[in-house]
């Protein structure tokens, strides 16, 4: 099977770099200083880095134009908050809270003596926390309804003298009805619903949330924290703890905690370019080279970094993620040029020399730079600013690293090679005789002798690994027989991706941003674990004006009510109303509210004796504009499940045909992620498939090898997705941006294969697979080791997201090396016809290997 070259760009493109080549050959000295400077200069921006973090939690990790957004905007106008009559399930944000889960011991019931005297007088130590020398303390600062404090009505029931029992999760008070779902965990009841016994027990503690007494509010939490973080281990009561602050205190102070773990990764990149260089010949030994090559990937992160600093760019937890990133593209570089360099003729001049490597290997490096950069344009439009400033910070740093490699790299590769051509040794950089001599010692000769070369082709020595992929490796792949088998697994492999691909999970668990030792992950495991029972309370909100006394259109808008009542997440008895309650009132007080003048004229006596009602309606005049009703989820247990509640209460809203109908908890404005994670990882995975196709086409002189370069994106995303759900990795938005990340390298080993197979002289396509993987064999082999070894120290972080990106960017490197070293080789063998000596004539010399 033919087809037509498409070499229009990418001959006259290998002769500019060939030019570019022999320049920096000539004139090393320049390509290698002018780096350093501009590093030196920009540098200095890396001392704006706690000026830059943003880890605003809310800002950075939800959609910027998220719905729930929207919807808050709305009842902040229409519902404003009554700092005199707090209502928690009224909030339209988290508010500002401190939290305790307190847990008896060995399964006991904490309800009982010693455990629940224990947390009596846990909460009384909390109320006597105090701030400002004891000036201010809770009953100072404390979130009021009906002027007092709002309280833990539990311990209050559970003290009373009057107590008959407990009831749940309704509880009977003087008060009304007391709600105990949300603070009584693992409950046993009879069959009346009376308690026998609870597990745990959460006790909340809302501050008020305004200017006056922010600074005042702040210092209680820590105390708060303080309090609970020095107390002594208990022998009855496990006890966990939040407050409102937690979350974004713990990834403040957790920023730049992804340096040391770099550092460690650094020395490991270092060490493994050192062995994969290193050469037994006294001339030839790389050593110096691969040291320079990590180093130049290290001045590509400072240069970018600075640079973004110095322009005001945030600087979000998720770019602690890209030095790892291209740390990994530098080496693949570093071990691309290693290669050609190795492939030209040691007698030819360095200019000479360098031209030939940089026609041979620039255009590969080229490739996959345009095609990352591009990913990454692409992921700067993402609707999560989180995604945005990690896209921007790694755009700039390829950008950088691709010209580091091509001058302060290739400029020192140039020196080396000045060295080996006065046949210097690699160490003491004096000249060493190039045979054995017989009149000197065994060890003189290992030691001090050096500069040897195949004769045969004029080039360095072919390494052990390079030899295995020439003579055993490649004529094996190309065995019938192995194809069939390779085949198979291939079939194998898709069907297995795409299982997998169907049963991921969706959905985020925010304290995954938290360390794993950090009271925010225990807290929240422990919140998930007994009380996941009862879910958010949800907001129901007409958000337009309605005539609540027409009958005929009040019971289609309690039709809808209804529906959300009949959902499977929402307890159908559990419903706040105040329409029903204001009815109620109407038949005790015999008034006629389907007459419109009757149902508001009314209206302010039933605030008075309801005044929590009163922040359910938005009266203007003589219309409601806007009113709201309560709903109760229930058994929320998990992302995953978050998401389908959301979606089954919009769906719900959506239906309403009776009037506008909108669903809101704070919780929300972070489960909008959901829907846009999806939509937008498929809009990545099609535009970066779309854009690689058009490059490709571009620098890859067959259309053939071009169209399976563009597969192999989708077959590696497909199994780099299906395998998240064997790995336990659920698609939220930390997993989108390393997923975005992903999609990009999931082409550049099938890229460099095709490349080379499409390049080179052979006329069978069994041979030019052969050829192809016995010059890029043995970098790909070191570029997808190199990587991963270079991410593996992640895997032992205590962040969540740093493991993450190591088990995503651990399934890239091992399926793009698996499509790059065995599918894509054996596909282009049995779609390539073999060509005519004609053809073969007219055929460009090879231009590329890896």
């Amino acid at each position: 099977m033919g087809c037509r070259r498409t070499d229009c760009l990418s001959r006259p493109l290998s002769g500019l770099f060939e030019k570019l080549g022999s320049l920096v050959g000539s004139f090393p000295f320049y390509f290698f200083v002018i780096p350093l400077i501009l590093t030196a200069a920009l540098s200095g921006g890396l001392s704006f880095i706690k000026d830059r973090e943003d880890n605003d939690l809310e800002r950075q990790y939800t959609p910027r134009k998220g719905p729930s957004k929207v919807t808050r905007a709305l009842i902040m106008e229409n519902f404003p908050h009554n700092d005199s009559m707090f209502s928690a399930d009224r909030l339209f944000n988290q508010g500002n809270f401190a939290s305790l889960i307190a847990v008896a011991t060995n399964g006991a019931n904490i309800l009982e003596n010693p455990a629940f005297e224990e947390v009596i007088n846990l909460n009384a130590e909390i109320l006597d926390v105090a701030v400002y020398n004891g000036s201010l303390g809770y009953n100072e600062l404390c979130a009021k309804a009906y002027g007092e404090c709002v309280s833990n009505t539990v311990l209050e029931i559970l003290q009373s003298k009057e107590e008959i029992g407990l009831s749940f999760p309704f509880h009977p008070s003087r008060s009304g009805p007391v709600f105990l779902g949300s603070v009584l965990g693992e409950v046993v009841t009879n069959e009346n619903g009376s308690v026998i016994s609870a597990q745990a027990v959460k006790l909340t503690y809302y501050l008020e949330d305004n200017e006056s007494t922010a600074d005042a509010a702040k210092l209680w939490l820590l105390g708060f924290k303080k309090l609970l973080f020095d107390r002594p281990d208990s022998k009855h009561i496990v006890v966990s703890y939040y407050t409102s602050k937690s979350k974004q205190e713990e990834i403040d102070s957790h920023t730049t905690d992804g340096i040391p773990l770099f550092l460690i990764t650094y020395a490991c990149a270092i060490t493994f370019s050192v062995i994969s260089c290193l050469r037994l010949d006294n001339v030839r030994n790389k050593v110096w080279v691969a040291v320079f090559g990590v180093f130049s990937s290290g001045l590509a992160i400072i240069s970018s970094f600075g640079l973004l600093l110095y322009l005001g760019v945030p600087f979000v937890i998720t770019v602690a993620n890209s030095p790892f990133l291209i740390l990994g593209i530098g080496l693949n570089n570093m071990f691309i040029l290693v290669s050609d360099w190795q492939h030209t003729k040691v007698k030819d001049s360095v200019p000479h020399r360098m031209a030939h490597s940089y026609k041979e290997a620039v255009m590969s490096i080229t490739i996959t730079a345009l095609t990352d950069l591009f990913k990454f344009s692409i992921g700067v439009t993402s609707d999560f600013p989180a995604v945005q400033s990690f896209c921007v910070y790694t755009s700039v740093s390829i950008a950088f690293c691709y010209f580091y490699t091509i001058t302060l790299f290739g400029s020192f590769l140039a020196l080396n090679g000045r060295r080996e051509a006065d046949n210097r040794h690699w160490l003491t950089c004096v000249k060493i005789p190039s045979d054995k001599l017989d009149d000197h010692s065994d060890s003189y000769n290992i030691c001090c002798v050096g500069g040897g070369y195949d004769p045969n082709t004029g080039t360095e020595k072919k390494q052990p690994a390079s030899h295995f992929f020439k003579e055993y490796y490649g004529p094996f792949l190309i065995k019938p027989w192995v194809k069939g088998a390779v085949i198979f697994l291939f079939v194998v492999y898709l069907a297995a991706s795409i299982y997998g691909c169907f049963h991921v999970q969706q959905g985020i668990e925010l304290y995954d941003l938290a360390a794993d030792n950090s009271h925010v992950t225990t807290f929240n495991i422990k919140d998930r674990q007994y009380f996941s029972a009862y879910g958010p309370t949800v907001m129901v909100i007409v958000s337009e004006e309605f005539p609540y006394w027409n009958e005929d259109k009040r019971q289609q808008l309690q039709g809808c009510l209804e529906a959300f009542r009949g959902l499977r997440f929402v307890d159908k008895d559990i419903f706040t109303s105040w329409l029903d309650s204001y009815y109620v009132y109407g038949e005790k007080s015999n008034l006629n509210l389907d007459e419109k003048d009757v149902f508001l004229k009314n209206l302010s006596n039933f605030f008075d004796l309801f005044p929590l009602f009163k922040q359910d309606v938005n009266l203007i005049g003589d219309t409601i504009a806007a009113s709201r009703f309560f709903v109760q989820t229930v058994d929320i247990s998990s992302g995953s499940m978050e998401m389908q509640m959301l979606n089954g209460l919009t769906s719900t809203a959506e239906k309403c045909n009776a009037a506008s109908v909108l669903v809101y908890n704070q919780k929300f404005i972070f489960y909008d992620q959901y829907d846009v994670v999806v939509k937008s990882t498929i809009k990545n995975v099609g535009v970066i498939t779309a854009v690689m196709l058009v490059v490709s086409l571009l620098l890859i002189p067959d259309p053939l090898c071009s169209l399976w370069v563009t597969f192999s994106i989708g077959s590696v995303t497909a199994g780099v997705t299906g395998f998240m759900w064997l790995w336990d990795v659920s698609l939220d938005s930390i997993s989108m941006i390393i997923f975005t990340v992903c999609i990009g390298f999931t082409v550049d080993f099938s890229a460099h294969v095709s490349y080379a197979f499409v390049t080179s002289k052979k006329t069978s396509p069994d041979d030019r697979a052969v050829d192809a993987l016995s010059n890029l064999g043995y970098p790909i082999l070191q570029g997808a080791l190199s990587t991963v070894l270079g991410v593996s120290v992640l895997a032992t972080s205590e962040f969540n997201t740093f493991r993450t990106f190591f088990k995503m960017f651990f399934l890239v490197m091992f399926l793009g090396a698996l499509h790059g070293l065995i599918f894509i080789p054996v596909i282009l063998t049995l779609l390539t016809r073999k060509e005519k000596k004609e053809e073969i004539k007219e055929k460009p010399h090879k231009i590329s290997k890896f």
